[in-house]
This record gives C-alpha cells, sequence and structure tokens, in this order.
C-alpha cells in the first residue's frame, strides 16, 4: 500500500505544479486539502484541478464562519497589527489550515504533510511549526526548498511542461494571496522600490482618486469587542465582514504598501488590500479609547504589539498568545457601544461614539465649572508630582550642574 502524502493545494502556481512533482519524485498517494477562508474561487473547479493533475482524493474544507469567530474577532480586539500597518490576513489563516491539514492527515492515515511555500517566506515557518504543535511526527515536505526550479519563471515553464493550467504568466507574476479579511500581492514590479505600486493590481478597494464623491457615514455596534451590527443590522460573523469590506472598498479604504521585516531575516515589499478589517479596527480602537482607562489602554497597546508578532511569527498554538488573550478579553469587558464613522476617498474620521461603558465626562472635561473637579486641587498634585525632580534640580544645584 502506498503511503500518503496530504498536500495544501489552493490551485496557484505552485500548489498546481506540486502534484505532479510529487508523482515524479514518490510514491505516495496524494490527497489534496483546500481550506475556504473565503478566497473566493469555484471550489469545484479547484477540485477538478486536483484531481486531473494526479489527487486520488480532494477535501473541500468551509471554515469560513471558524476563522472569523476564532481568529478575525480575537485579532479585533487585540488591535493587532504588524509594524504599524499589516493587518495579518496571511497569517492570521495559517494556523487554521494548519489544523485542517492534521485533522485529515490522521483521518487518512497519513504520515506526510506536504506545502507550496518558498524557502524565502514566512508562511513555511507558520505552517510547519503550527503543524509541529498540533502533531509533532508528522514529516513535513517542502518542494520549494528541494527541487530545481528556482523562480515564479521556472515554475510557470515547469507547469507547461507538464500541460497544468496556471493562473498567472510571466508579464503578471504577482503572487497573492486571499481570504474574507485580505488580498496580498507581492513579486512581480512591486519589487522595485523605487517605483510606486500600480493600482490596478487591486482586487478588492476602488483607488481613493475613483472612490465615490461624497462622504459615507456608517455606525458599527460592538459588544465586548466584537462588531455586531452595521447601520443597525445584526449580522453574522462572515457577513460582518462582508459588509464592512464592501462599504470600505468602494470608499478607496484599505490599501497599504508596507515594506516589511520578514521573520526569515530579509526585508520584502508586499501591496495588502484590507478594506473591511481596516474599517472595524479603527472603530474598534475608538471605542476603546473611550472605554479604557489611562494605564489599561496604554498597557494594551504593547500588549498588541506583542500580539501581532506572534501571529507575524506563526506563533499561534503559543502559551503567550493564549495568556494574552485572557488579559485582552477582561479589557473587552467594557468594550460595548456605537462608533459612527465619516469616510471619504480613503480617510476614516470619527463622526460620533456612544457608549454606557464611556469614562468621558463632559461635565469634568469641560472648561467650565463643574462640581467634581476643583482647580486648586492641581497645585498639591503638581507639587507632589514634581518632587522627584525638584530634588534632582535642587541637587544639581548644589553641585554648580
Amino acid at each position: 500500500m502506498k503511503e500518503k502524502v496530504v498536500l495544501a493545494y489552493s490551485g496557484g502556481l505552485d500548489t498546481s505544479i506540486i502534484i505532479p512533482w510529487l508523482k515524479e519524485n514518490y510514491n505516495f498517494e496524494i490527497i489534496a486539502v483546500c481550506v475556504d477562508v473565503g478566497q473566493g474561487d469555484d471550489m469545484d473547479k479547484v477540485k477538478e484541478k486536483a484531481i486531473k493533475t494526479g489527487a486520488s482524493k480532494v477535501y473541500i474544507e468551509d471554515v469560513k464562519k471558524e476563522f472569523v469567530e476564532n481568529y478575525l474577532y480575537k485579532a479585533i480586539k487585540a488591535g493587532a497589527v504588524y509594524e504599524g500597518k499589516y493587518l495579518l490576513g496571511t497569517p492570521l489563516a495559517r494556523p487554521l489550515m494548519s489544523e485542517k491539514l492534521v485533522e485529515i492527515a490522521h483521518k487518512e492515515g497519513a504520515k506526510y504533510i506536504c506545502h507550496g511555500c518558498t524557502g524565502k517566506g514566512n508562511d513555511q515557518v507558520r505552517f510547519e511549526v503550527c503543524i509541529a504543535a498540533l502533531d509533532p511526527d508528522i514529516k513535513v515536505i517542502a518542494p520549494w526548498r528541494m527541487w530545481n526550479i528556482k523562480s515564479r519563471e521556472d515554475a510557470i515553464d515547469y507547469a507547461k511542461s507538464k500541460g497544468v493550467d496556471v493562473p498567472v504568466t510571466k508579464e503578471k507574476i504577482y503572487s497573492r494571496d486571499e481570504n474574507l479579511w485580505h488580498v496580498s500581492h507581492e513579486g512581480g514590479d512591486i519589487e522595485d522600490l523605487t517605483k510606486e505600486h500600480n493600482q490596478d493590481i487591486y482586487f478588492r478597494v476602488t483607488p481613493p482618486e475613483k472612490a465615490k464623491d461624497k462622504p459615507t457615514y456608517v455606525d458599527i455596534y460592538f459588544e465586548n469587542g466584537i462588531p455586531k451590527k452595521i447601520n443597525g443590522q445584526s449580522l453574522s460573523p462572515i457577513d460582518i465582514i462582508k459588509t464592512a469590506n464592501k462599504i470600505a472598498s468602494e470608499n478607496g479604504i484599505g490599501v497599504v504598501d508596507l515594506l516589511e521585516n520578514r521573520l526569515v531575516g530579509m526585508k520584502s515589499r508586499g501591496i495588502y488590500e484590507t478594506p473591511g478589517g481596516t474599517l472595524l479596527l479603527a472603530a474598534h480602537k475608538e471605542l476603546e479609547h473611550l472605554n479604557l482607562d489611562r494605564w489599561t489602554f496604554h498597557y494594551k497597546q504593547l500588549i498588541s504589539q506583542k500580539y501581532s508578532e506572534l501571529i507575524y511569527d506563526g506563533l499561534w498554538f503559543s502559551q503567550l498568545r493564549e495568556a494574552i488573550d485572557a488579559f485582552i478579553d477582561k479589557t473587552q469587558e467594557v468594550v460595548t457601544g456605537k462608533v459612527k464613522l465619516k469616510l471619504y476617498k480613503g480617510n476614516i474620521m470619527v463622526a460620533g461614539i456612544d457608549s454606557t461603558f464611556g469614562l468621558y465626562r463632559e461635565d469634568i472635561s469641560s472648561f467650565g465649572n463643574s462640581d467634581d473637579y476643583d482647580h486648586k486641587d492641581s497645585e498639591g498634585f503638581i507639587t507632589l508630582y514634581g518632587l522627584p525632580f525638584k530634588i534632582k534640580g535642587m541637587i544639581n544645584k548644589k553641585n554648580g550642574g
């Protein structure tokens, strides 16, 4: 009986050529697994292509709801943004995909999992660390670290030699990843840092110059940090993301051009479209500004940065990520309320915030008179607050400093 290998399959360039390559180099039964996180592919065609190119069986795993509830909602609550720009669309999907690959490997009795990640990228780390955390006995096959194919151009030539249709050409050679949360674009002319990226590559977002000429107002309601309603309408987790994507996209919101620090040691440039995520995170942060006290808000900013790094680095199944989630969930107990945003040609402006947990008191913060605040109290506060600096100044003066 042949050994079995589970292949993380998308039908893109890399995974399309891996099936014939595996058949050439291993005596394996190939089981293709396509994990649907909202990439929008025709899954019947994906399945047909995998079988046609040599897979014995194909699993199509629809995990969009799980992706939103167990991953995207956590990222929103955490305010997870890598290096101040990247909303982590790809790395958020990898642990869930790894989980499904391991589940199917167990079901099929497969000892091997194969992926199409390159030897220069972060995804190889994410998949393999997650797989090891879930089942350390599974062996990973990574063709890009083994075969003689050196570039995407070589991969296209190999596909042609095997009669495999691929969704890219040497003229349009971008590497893309798409799911409910984002679309990423890398490679090709994007790699030239001296040039502005071409807006024609966008899949979702209308370029700001071509966006609507009138502003759009949108109300987003959160409950314990989770978006529940848009414009007063209760929506399912998937529809929350889809609706936010549509509203933000048509207003030119959600594109970042990022020169990022990869985990594997190099810098790379990516164009990321995350329209709905940009909208939801902006609204969520404004609500936190209102409802979290100063110390909690400032500490959460530090936690958010670490959380984003853990996700980016493929450490979803770490104790630290789970511990941070406990802290975040505690902070989100008061992050309930409605945020109104004004959207216009790529810009997001606050147009109103309302929450029963809000810590802003107009009667206290106003320049006018307040029964709960005596201006004279500030004098004693400043004296004590500045005492260490006053003492230091006295010593410096005494020593001629």
